[in-house]
């Protein structure tokens, strides 16, 4: 049993049409509050996921995506700066907790931080009166740790850091400001991350029938079923 207390968080819940739907796609509503509402990870995870729920046990997969702010340079922004080995370690950290909370490690996927577009992110950290506080290469080592430490538990990863700079082509577009992606940087990542969560979920049942199969006059014969 976990040594953590379980907390039951209060849920936001964002029941709509695909304006809601839609409303996670780069500077949309629903992910600027997704944002607001974010916890520390290694911390808040114990308590996110517990395996005395019943509701855990039905988990499908996990992504675990960190890394572009735990790169930061350790002298020009040592607030976000986490050490390579740490990183590394907190990765497998995180893999364990999940592992002995009923999350095994085929359900789990790493995403490594993207490339850093170091121009660009240079002329944002000018308008916030700071250094240029990341660098690609950097980036690269912990990309590097990201993978190893998947490796080492078992689990999936996508390198993102590779795959947006594969035969050298232009990976800038991926990237709003240089360190956070665009509208094609977020596709990318959906379409490359896709890849393997697909197998993961789809004979996962429909919680709900299509849109289009749900009989028009009789709604509540679709939606209200049993399962």
């Amino acid at each position: 049993m976990s040594k953590f207390k379980t907390v039951n968080w209060p849920k936001v819940i964002l029941f709509g049409d695909s304006i809601t739907q839609f409303s996670f796609q780069p500077s949309g509503w629903g992910a600027d509050i997704a944002n607001k509402l974010a916890r520390w990870a290694k911390i808040a995870l114990p308590r996110l996921i517990n395996n005395q729920n019943s509701a855990d046990h039905r988990i499908a997969a996990v992504t675990v995506f960190f890394g572009a702010n735990d790169c930061a340079l350790a002298d020009k922004n040592p607030q976000q700066h986490i050490p390579l080995k740490e990183y590394l370690e907190n990765l497998k950290e995180i893999s364990k907790l999940l592992a002995v909370n009923g999350v095994s490690a085929d359900k789990v996927i790493f995403i490594t931080p993207p490339p850093i577009h170091e121009a660009a992110w240079e002329k944002e950290c000018i308008l916030k009166g700071c250094p240029l506080n990341r660098l690609n290469a950097v980036a690269g080592q912990y990309a590097q740790a990201c993978v190893e430490a998947a490796g080492q538990c078992g689990a999936d990863v996508l390198d993102l850091w590779t795959l947006m700079q594969k035969d050298g082509q232009d990976y800038t577009a991926y990237l709003s400001d240089g360190l956070h992606l665009s509208e094609k940087g977020n596709q990318f990542v959906a379409q490359h991350l896709w890849e393997l969560l697909e197998r993961r979920v789809v004979d996962l049942p429909f919680i709900l029938p299509y849109w289009g199969d749900v009989n028009a006059e009789s709604p509540e014969s679709s939606l209200l079923c049993s399962e």
